[in-house]
C-alpha cells in the first residue's frame, strides 16, 4: 500500500476493487480470455453481475496484499469467482465472491468459449465462505431515507461506454455523506482515532448497465442500526432505470484498521 491508496490512514474503500481488477486480469490470461482480446473486439470482461463482500481489515501504509483467486462456479456465459485477500502475515483482510459475465457490443452476456469454460471446470474449488451482510433484512426501527444524484461522466475510464462499477459504491458514499452534512455534522469532524463509515459488508447485484451521459439517482434506505454497523439498502437508478440494487452494511475502524464500535454521537445523525 503507497500514500496515493489511502484515504485518510487506511486504504480507501474503492482500492479493495482495484485489488480485485488486477487479480481478474491475471486470472482471464491465465485461461486464454484475456482483457485485451475482449476489449479488442469491443466487448466489456468478466463485468460483476452479483458482488458479495467483506472487509476483516482495512490496510494501511507500507502493507502487502496478497490476492487469491479460485472459481466456485461456472455456466454458460458466467463464472462466480473468490478473493481472498490476506496480508503479508496471511492473516485476512477482506474476501469476495463475484459473479463475471463478459458483455458483447450489443449489450448482452456472450457465452464463455469451450476451452475457457472447460479451464474454469477443472480448476474449481469446493469452498461456500459466508461473504457479505448476514442478513438483508430491516431490524424493525424506524430510520431515515435519503438520495443523491450525479451525472456520468469520465467515457474514457475503462475504454467502454458504461459506468465503472467501483464508482458505484462511492456514489453511495457520497450520498452519506450528503445526508450527514444535512443532520448538522460531517464526516470530518467525525473522524480521528476512529475512522467512521467504512464499506464493512456489502450485497450489490446489477440488473443493468449504467451507461455514460444517463443521471443516476442513489435512494438510500436505512433499515439498521447497532454500534457494530450501520445497514442501508441501496438502489441506483439510471434515468429511472433500475440498475443496481443492494444492502451495504458501515463499520468503524481504527486507525490501524480494525474494526471497532461507533462511538453514540456518530449515530445521532440516523435517530428520527
Amino acid at each position: 500500500m503507497q500514500f496515493g491508496e489511502l484515504a485518510g490512514p487506511l486504504v480507501h474503500g474503492a482500492t479493495v476493487f482495484d485489488w480485485q481488477l488486477i487479480a481478474t486480469q491475471q486470472v482471464a490470461a491465465a485461461v486464454e480470455y484475456s482483457f485485451r482480446n475482449i476489449l479488442d473486439d469491443d466487448g466489456i470482461p468478466f463485468a460483476p453481475v452479483a458482488v458479495s463482500t467483506s472487509v476483516e481489515r482495512y490496510p494501511t501504509i507500507e502493507d502487502r496484499v496478497d490476492v487469491e483467486v479460485v472459481p466456485l462456479g461456472v455456466g454458460n456465459s458466467s463464472v462466480e469467482l473468490l478473493y481472498q485477500m490476506t496480508d503479508a502475515e496471511g492473516d485476512p483482510l477482506a474476501s469476495a465472491r463475484m459473479v463475471h459475465v463478459t458483455i458483447g457490443p450489443d449489450g448482452n452476456a456472450l457465452p464463455l468459449p469451450d476451452r475457457v469454460h472447460a479451464e474454469f471446470t477443472n480448476r474449481l474449488v469446493d469452498r461456500d465462505p459466508t461473504v457479505g451482510p448476514e442478513t438483508a433484512s430491516a431490524d424493525g426501527g424506524t430510520y431515515p431515507r435519503f438520495e443523491s444524484s450525479v451525472p456520468i461522466r469520465s467515457p474514457h475510464i475503462e475504454g467502454a461506454e458504461l459506468a465503472y462499477f467501483e464508482e458505484y459504491p462511492r456514489f453511495a458514499g457520497i450520498a452519506l455523506e450528503e445526508f450527514l452534512n444535512e443532520r448538522g455534522t460531517s464526516l470530518k469532524k467525525l473522524s480521528g482515532e476512529k475512522q467512521p463509515f467504512r464499506l464493512r459488508d456489502w450485497r450489490w447485484e446489477h440488473k443493468a448497465p449504467v451507461p455514460f451521459e444517463s443521471t443516476l439517482r442513489v435512494e438510500c434506505n436505512v433499515i439498521g442500526i447497532e454500534h457494530e454497523s450501520v445497514r442501508i439498502e441501496h438502489t441506483l437508478l439510471a434515468d429511472g432505470r433500475v440498475g443496481i440494487e443492494g444492502v451495504t452494511e458501515y463499520g468503524c475502524f481504527d486507525r490501524s484498521g480494525a474494526a471497532v464500535p461507533f462511538d453514540d454521537r456518530m449515530l445521532t445523525p440516523f435517530d428520527t
